[in-house]
């Protein structure tokens, strides 16, 4: 089995940093792409960042050059550092990693964790 744990959110006032992680564990055999989505209370989910296993990364127009992402391979571990946060940065966060399980090691799906609240007040 993988579960996908993240950790870091909270409160923090207008302008504030935040910084997020996540760890995935159990049965993994390769993690390809790692990212970050988000999903606001009556709007869709949507991806933050992502970052592939080679370190490539891509973000939404919203969060350039406020959020940074990162990760550690050996570790299985995907970061997101959050500064000059916004009351609209306000959402429930989610870790999603594209691997494969070694029981099943050519067959690769993603794979979500249960959410971390970021709240941003004004």
């Amino acid at each position: 089995q993988v579960q996908l744990v993240e950790s870091g959110g909270g409160l923090v006032q207008a302008g504030g940093s935040l910084r997020l992680s996540c760890a995935a564990s159990g049965n993994i055999f390769i993690v390809n792409d790692m990212a970050w989505y988000r999903q606001a209370p009556g709007k869709q989910r949507e991806l933050v960042a992502v970052i592939s296993s080679g370190g490539r990364t891509n973000y939404a127009d919203s969060v350039k050059g406020r959020f940074t992402i990162s990760r550690d391979n050996a570790n299985n571990r995907v970061y997101l550092q959050m500064n000059s946060l916004k009351p609209e940065d306000t959402a429930v966060y989610y870790c999603n990693a594209d691997l494969a399980q070694r029981s099943v090691p050519y067959s690769t799906r993603g794979y979500w964790g249960q959410g971390t609240q970021v709240t941003v007040s004004s």
